[in-house]
């Protein structure tokens, strides 16, 4: 039985992480949790698990509000508390945001398996993390459809005959409004994702297209590619999770229902496929897909994306920083949708970089961008 430590267990991903334990009680054990500041949903989740061993929380005054004698730990330092002493064999990261990336070195320095739906970790620390998964003896599992889609497409599949790797995309909640249309859009048209149910954050990164940056960046240290060698596909109805295309231009793509559970179930059983209480796809009753290519003039954060890893160094840790800051003030209404890219692209034109950064100088490049950020956004209300 595999003993699971849960990051961000009241997000999306977590939840149902949760719904994949719960029925599947013969093959995992949740023993650890942590969450930000939904103690509501944490308190279903600690009366339903007893064998969760410890918890952490964001902030030390709500442990009031926490029906557990379990023992619990607050902050950032609280969340490598939990996965110190639950001794996991597998940690899902689904945190969201540049928290997750300290969290994720920390299990794999600590030689435990990591399911990663934590797109910052890769973003901001790739190299890290590849010298990390080099020393110690963990494997990294991704959670994110497109990559699980990938890693299924590849498997038995020698390198040399591959051409290309395709991340598809739905092109997100303002898919067919041109960019003129963009200006006046509302936080709540953004919210409106056409295929996905998934957090706030997220759903704004897909409207912007900054996930499927990131995405690109984090294809490239799990499949060990050029950058070059990875396309975007804009794919309407996200059955198609991804592509690849081989030297003799035939293609190979993982076809399935848009349910982030079957590609959470493959990073639980370590690339396995299992059978789960997953809707099946009546490929009889599509009558249609529709492909279109994709216009990084439309959606130029991918092309800051490009900018940032092309660079290396820390400008890939202040794209994601200048983004989540950027996203946050526009989903309080602070800033405009189209100026989340107006300050990610100041902040990466301003950055000087740091080459090879260490944990602690990301840390710092991270604290700082969020810092000049806020300072724009101030700067911008007056």
């Amino acid at each position: 039985m595999k003993r699971i430590c849960l990051l961000g267990a009241t997000g999306s991903i977590g939840r149902q992480t949760i719904d994949i334990i719960k029925n599947n009680p013969g093959d995992f054990v949740l023993v650890g949790v942590t969450c930000g500041k939904n103690i509501e949903e944490l308190n279903k989740i600690l009366t339903e698990f007893p064998s969760i061993e410890c918890y952490s929380i964001q902030d030390e005054e709500n442990f009031v509000k926490v029906n557990s004698s379990k023992k619990g730990y607050c902050n950032n330092q609280g969340i490598l508390k939990v996965i110190e002493n639950s001794k996991p064999d597998l940690v899902v990261n689904a945190l969201v945001g540049f928290v997750g990336f300290v969290p994720s070195v920390f299990t794999l320095e600590n030689k435990i398996d990591l399911a990663l739906a934590n797109k910052e970790t890769l973003v901001v620390g790739g190299e890290i993390i590849k010298s990390c998964l080099k020393k110690n003896k963990a494997h990294l599992y991704p959670i994110d459809s497109e990559h699980v889609a990938l890693a299924k497409c590849l498997q038995g599949k020698k390198k040399k005959d591959i051409k290309r790797l395709i991340l598809t995309a739905s092109g997100g909640s303002f898919r067919n409004l041109t960019r003129d249309e963009l200006k006046g859009v509302t936080v709540e048209e953004a919210l409106k994702h056409p295929s996905w149910s998934m957090g706030n954050k997220i759903t704004i990164d897909s409207a912007t297209m900054m996930n499927k940056g990131f995405e690109l960046i984090e294809a490239k240290y799990l499949f060990d590619f050029e950058i070059d060698n990875i396309s975007i596909l804009l794919h309407d109805e996200s059955i198609i999770h991804s592509l690849v295309e081989f030297n003799d231009h035939s293609f190979l793509a993982d076809i399935g229902p848009a349910d982030m559970r079957i590609p959470i179930s493959y990073a639980l059983y370590g690339k396995n496929r299992h059978e789960g209480e997953y809707k099946s796809l009546d490929l009889e009753n599509i009558s249609s897909l529709h492909f279109r290519k994709f216009d990084v003039k439309r959606y130029p954060c991918v092309s800051y994306a490009y900018k940032a890893i092309n660079i290396g160094g820390s400008l890939p840790c202040v794209l994601n920083a200048s983004n989540e800051e950027a996203v946050y003030a526009f989903l309080n209404h602070q800033i405009s949708f189209l100026e989340i890219e107006e300050i990610i692209e100041m902040m990466l034109s301003t950055h000087r970089v740091i080459d090879c950064p260490s944990v602690e100088d990301l840390v710092y490049v991270d604290s700082l961008t969020r810092k000049l950020v806020k300072e724009e956004i101030e700067r911008r209300k007056q």
